[in-house]
């Protein structure tokens, strides 16, 4: 942080003018497409069941609703506009997760989630591609599966290693007492941070496709060379990853088994089980339509146009001026 006064913003004047030409451009982009713009709730009834995600809890009393959440994101408001027929949606969001600070992250922050009704995942990408591209004038991101690129940066195969082996890889990170009670996927996301992610996208732009299927989060899955892969991809650019898009998941049953699943992995890692919510899954079992969804995160674009690592520089009062 830097020695100014704390009242004084963190970003520069530039910056904030900078921003505001982002978010003309992500009007104007959705408008040429004639992607309706939405606004859902920044507090809402409830949650996430997500293990990897913490939100922040509110403290309402009215209208006979006591308590609730800040969003993590818009997704399960968007997807019952979605069922109720909207068409195709995208909304500039604030959203929060607690926990995150870094140069990274910051608990509140900005996020561009937008829903394609029609699109499978490849028509997102593309979709994602002419929007990331022609904002910050880069090449085309080139795809590499979530297989690919483990076994090319860190030298062992996802799909195949056992767990054992897995976890020995870990302990240069966590010591095993750490480890006993983390599961595969959360051993796979110490690689993928520590080791993987640092590396994508510095030569050029590039989407990670084909994640495991018990990483699929909201994503529909299918086989692939023998393995259930999710339907999901990320987009990297010098190492930071910029968004998470899936081709989505419309079966309401298989989406309960999903929430039940997560709040198990919550209890065995002594996390609060999350109510599930429950408007959400009857707006799935009313009929989502075929569409492909995606959140992209504002700040870290607009880091990537200005050219800096730290996401205080583009943001007006980061959490310690807030």
């Amino acid at each position: 942080m830097s020695a100014s006064p704390v009242w004084h913003p963190a970003a520069s004047r530039q910056v904030l003018e900078d921003r505001a030409q982002l978010l003309g451009y992500v009007r104007g982009f959705f408008s040429e497409r004639q992607v309706l713009e939405v606004e859902t709730p920044v507090l809402g009834r409830h949650g996430v069941t997500d293990v990897n995600l913490d939100g922040v809890p509110a403290a309402v009393d009215a209208a006979g609703v006591q308590g609730g959440w800040l969003q993590t994101s818009p997704e399960y408001h968007m997807k019952r506009l979605l069922a109720a027929g909207s068409g195709s949606i995208f909304q500039v969001a604030r959203v929060f997760r607690n926990g995150e600070r870094g140069r990274r992250h910051n608990p509140e922050f900005s996020m561009l989630e937008w829903y394609r009704i029609g699109f499978d995942d490849r028509q997102l990408m593309a979709e994602v591609a002419d929007l990331v591209c022609g904002y910050l004038g880069c090449s085309v991101p080139v795809s590499l599966s979530y297989r690919e690129a483990v076994m090319s940066v860190a030298g062992i195969d996802p799909m195949t290693i056992p767990d054992e082996e897995l976890k020995q890889y870990c302990e240069q990170w966590l010591e095993p007492e750490q480890l006993a009670g983390l599961g595969r996927d959360g051993c796979l996301d110490l690689v993928m941070s520590f080791v993987v992610e640092p590396e994508l996208g510095r030569q050029e732009p590039v989407f990670l496709t084909r994640y495991p299927a018990s990483q699929a989060a909201l994503a529909r899955t299918s086989e692939d060379a023998g393995f259930e892969v999710a339907h999901r991809f990320e987009l990297y650019i010098n190492g930071l990853e910029l968004c998470n898009g899936y081709w989505e998941l419309t079966d309401p049953d298989e989406q309960r088994k999903r929430f039940q699943a997560d709040n198990r992995l919550r209890r065995a890692s002594g996390k609060p089980e999350m109510v599930v919510d429950q408007a959400f899954l009857s707006a799935l079992d009313e009929g989502l339509p075929a569409c492909s969804g995606v959140a992209l995160g504002l700040d870290r674009l607009l880091m990537l146009k200005v050219g800096t690592a730290d996401i205080q520089d583009v943001l007006a009062f980061p959490l310690e001026r807030a």
